[in-house]
């Protein structure tokens, strides 16, 4: 069993439409939500399946986080799926800067972002003061360098490389498990 705290406007999105999400996600894991929207806090009760219970807290962190639940299913699919979130309240000192740092992962328009779920094939979310990706744990590896090189000031230039690098050594390491 665990408890999860999530900000008060994402517990909608965990419930869903006529506590869709939720049913999906009791369902897909065999735990049980006890959702408590007063406190914005989510207890996961295990089922039959401890896994899914770890899977279903995971959905619902991801959630919590910004992401659309249904990028989120993913974690019922791929046992090797992770989320990882990047506190960036550690870095910025002030309002200001935090502003300045998700501008800068999120780019222009979105197009940062944009790029890096397209060259590395990670979902991402910019949502309070975290950063978060879902993924493989060498494309979360990845995430983490680039964001650490916006967060360092890297241009976005640097980044873009990095990352069209990084594309052609996964593509190769896919290659040879094959």
């Amino acid at each position: 069993m665990s408890h999860i705290k999530v900000p008060q406007d994402r517990i909608g999105a965990i419930i869903g439409p006529q506590g869709s999400v939720k049913k999906i996600i009791e369902e897909r894991t065999t735990a049980t939500l006890d959702i408590d929207s007063e406190n914005g806090t989510v207890e996961v009760i295990a089922g039959d399946d401890p896994v899914g219970a770890m899977r279903a807290a995971d959905v619902i962190q991801a959630i919590g986080r910004g992401f659309n639940p249904e990028k989120t299913y993913i974690f019922f699919d791929d046992d090797l799926i992770m989320l990882e979130i990047i506190d960036l309240s550690q870095t910025a000192s002030t309002p200001k800067e935090l502003l300045r740092l998700k501008g800068r992962i999120i780019g222009k328009g979105g197009k940062t972002r944009e790029i890096i779920e397209s060259l590395i094939g990670v979902k991402m979310s910019v949502y309070g003061k975290t950063v978060s990706a879902i993924g493989h744990p060498d494309q979360i590896l990845i995430v983490r360098t680039a964001m650490d090189m916006l967060i360092g000031g890297a241009t976005h230039g640097a980044v873009y490389s990095f990352l069209e690098k990084k594309k052609q050594d996964l593509m190769r390491s896919q290659l040879d498990s094959y």
